[in-house]
């Protein structure tokens, strides 16, 4: 049957990089967030942007930069840090929002995430996530829907707008896709009364069709719109994000569709890389070191009307492997090089 494949890693060894001595050459900051105090002493000069090691070309925005007004850190990217790591993060890089996965929090209990996060001042993006409901037996589709309805309560908790889901693949032994997706949309509709009484939205992530047997039926930003339909724009809508959808011929089209019916929930960005990694999950790089546009994917989303956060999602072995600041602070700086000057329309 088909279950929902975990992608955090709720306990193991912790990343090295977060605990190593560097020589003093590349040592960009002790402190969470990276960069900043060489960029004062050096001008920017002898910074490095990882997992690429390539100088950087732009200084690291500082707190208070009003380019970071909509950035934010989408737990994944820095998969070995805790929640309490990755709030005290977000807060030392000036970065006012964080997309939660639900396994961390499951770790420290809704009512302290829930805490944290107000205390901290941030916003919850997003929650990662729902769905997985493909399932053709019973017993499973019904645990597949109590656990949505789990996710939900716990994104309304959290104040998040969105939850993403994930409709997921297909079951052991099984070819029918279309029968896949009929099953993704019956469970979707099952949600929304819940998801409305929450206040909560409904996000479908289409994936690239390289996730379609295992983790993702919907893999285009039209199939996504079209599940979604039925609904209000308020109860179901659409996660665009450019790792999944950067090779759809008509995705500028349709996401001016999804702009002009209001569903666009969520933007998450990061790279296409080649060559795949031998697990191509992990192929979600840093901006700029792969193939997408940004320039034009975030001038659609933005003629589209879309006005909220940005989410940086990216799964990768060497991202993982560095120091959670200096990867944020990477981050930080080819978002506002790529992505944040496009956010407006002209």
């Amino acid at each position: 049957m088909s279950t929902e494949i975990s992608e955090f890693p709720s306990s193991g060894p912790r990343s090295s990089a977060d605990q190593m001595i560097l020589p003093a050459e590349q040592v960009v900051s002790a402190r969470a967030g990276g960069g900043t105090d060489q960029d004062r002493l050096f001008g920017g000069a002898g910074l490095v942007d990882v997992p690429s090691g390539v100088a950087a070309r732009v200084p690291t925005p500082e707190p208070g930069d009003p380019r970071l007004a909509r950035l934010s850190l989408n737990q994944r990217t820095t998969a070995h840090w805790s929640l309490r790591e990755a709030i005290d993060g977000c807060v030392a890089a000036g970065l006012p929002a964080i997309g939660v996965w639900r396994e961390p929090v499951a770790e420290v209990g809704l009512d302290t995430a829930v805490r944290w996060v107000r205390d901290a001042g941030l916003r919850v993006s997003s929650v990662c996530r729902g769905g997985f409901f493909t399932a053709s037996e019973p017993d499973a589709r019904a645990a597949a829907h109590a656990s949505n309805l789990a996710a939900i309560a716990e994104t309304a908790a959290l104040g998040a707008p969105t939850l993403v889901l994930v409709p997921g693949g297909l079951p052991d032994g099984d070819r029918d896709l279309i029968g896949a997706r009929a099953r993704a949309a019956e469970a979707i509709a099952a949600l929304v009364p819940a998801a409305r009484d929450a206040g909560v939205a409904l996000g479908i992530e289409p994936m690239n069709p390289i996730f379609a047997a295992d983790r993702g039926v919907v893999s285009t930003l039209e199939q996504a719109l079209d599940l979604a339909e039925p609904f209000a724009p308020a109860e179901v809508g659409v996660v665009v994000d450019t790792y999944h959808l950067w090779w759809e011929p008509k995705v500028h089209e349709q996401i001016a569709r999804a702009g002009a019916a209001g569903r666009i929930v969520s933007y998450q960005v990061c790279d296409w890389i080649t060559p795949l990694p031998a697990d191509t999950l992990l192929g979600r790089g840093m901006m700029g070191d792969g193939h997408v546009d940004f320039t034009a994917f975030t001038r659609s989303v933005a003629q589209a009307g879309y006005t909220g956060d940005v989410e940086v999602e990216i799964f990768h072995a060497d991202v993982w492997a560095a120091r959670g600041a200096d990867v944020v602070a990477t981050l930080a700086r080819r978002y506002v090089e790529l992505v944040e000057p496009h956010l407006t329309t002209p």
